[in-house]
């Protein structure tokens, strides 16, 4: 009853395998249980690995891909977790660490096209009715404000205030220039007499 599901691109293959998880009510069909997967990207290692594996990797890959789309590149993921990435040579790095002992961790390079038939793999995976294996898929997260000021030069950055402070600075100049007018003596107005 093993059931396997498969996402290619150009560069990228993605193939989950597992059963359905019956006491949920999932049909036959249904991958719920994940067993194992493997990806492979074109001439590189293959890389196989159980449910947690496959969570670091979204943790990962998805995330860093939204920052590149916003202009920020940094790297995602830590020692601790199975999978990270980061930009590297004018590329990316995907790091993959093993669960066993004293393995030392694999370095896969990607170009922009690799990393990107990766995300559409995984994209794939995410919207796939047929898999309902319980990932936790990462919300986008808005950009910080320090990451934002790296992506505009700073002649833009100041470009704002400048013409405010421009404003005010004329606005008060041209205040100044203004003669005051001359007050006029007020005369006080009566009330029409009333005929009665």
């Amino acid at each position: 009853m093993k059931l396997t599901s498969r996402y290619e691109q150009t560069s990228c293959r993605l193939v989950l395998e597992g059963l359905p998880d019956l006491s949920a009510g999932q049909s036959s069909q249904t991958i719920g249980i994940l067993t194992g997967f493997t990806l492979a990207l074109a001439g590189k290692t293959e890389m196989e690995g159980q449910r947690d594996h496959l969570q670091s990797l979204v943790n990962a890959v998805l995330p860093y891909a939204r920052q590149l789309l916003s202009g920020v590149s940094k790297p995602v993921g830590t020692e601790t977790v199975p999978v990270a990435i980061r930009p590297a040579d004018g590329g990316h790095e995907l790091e993959l660490r093993s669960s066993q002992p004293n393995t030392p961790p694999l370095q896969l390079p990607l170009d922009d096209a690799e990393l990107s038939d990766l995300v559409r793999c995984l994209d794939r995976l995410q919207l796939d009715p047929s898999v309902v294996v319980p990932l936790q898929w990462p919300q986008p997260q808005p950009l910080r404000r320090s990451e934002l000021r790296h992506r505009l030069p700073l002649a833009r950055r100041i470009a704002a205030p400048l013409t405010g402070v421009a404003a005010l600075l004329i606005s008060a100049a041209l205040i100044s220039l203004v003669p005051p007018t001359p007050r006029t003596p007020s005369t006080p107005v009566s009330a029409p007499a009333s005929g009665g």
